[in-house]
């Protein structure tokens, strides 16, 4: 694999409540997950589909007030099958003494 993209953003998926019983892959209240784009060991498919999208909303420069959160780059949500519940953190990350973002490395030869 020759990874090229320079991820600036870091996202970190908590377990807030539910029991390792109510859910097929055991995750329970504390349970965490960090990642930047892919998607982390353990961690449930299908709440990662659902996820995807609330990461796309901050990579491209929004933010979850407009969905009534609080913070910026925090929100409460369930899994798909509403057996556990999460708390999403965003992190900008590989920013230059600007908070702008780093440029790529260049892209692989085909």
């Amino acid at each position: 694999m020759k990874k090229w993209v320079v991820e600036d953003w870091e996202f970190e998926l908590t377990a807030t409540n539910g029991k390792a019983g109510h859910c097929r892959l055991g995750l329970e209240k504390g349970d965490k997950f960090v990642f930047q784009y892919g998607c982390p060991a353990g961690m449930c498919s299908k709440m990662m589909a659902q996820l995807y999208t609330w990461c796309e909303v901050i990579r491209c420069g929004g933010n979850f007030t407009y969905r009534g959160e609080k913070g910026k780059y925090e929100m409460g949500m369930s899994c798909p099958d509403g057996c556990i519940n999460f708390h999403l953190k965003a992190y900008p990350i590989n920013r230059d003494e600007n908070g702008k973002p780093k440029p790529n490395n260049p892209r692989p030869e085909d």
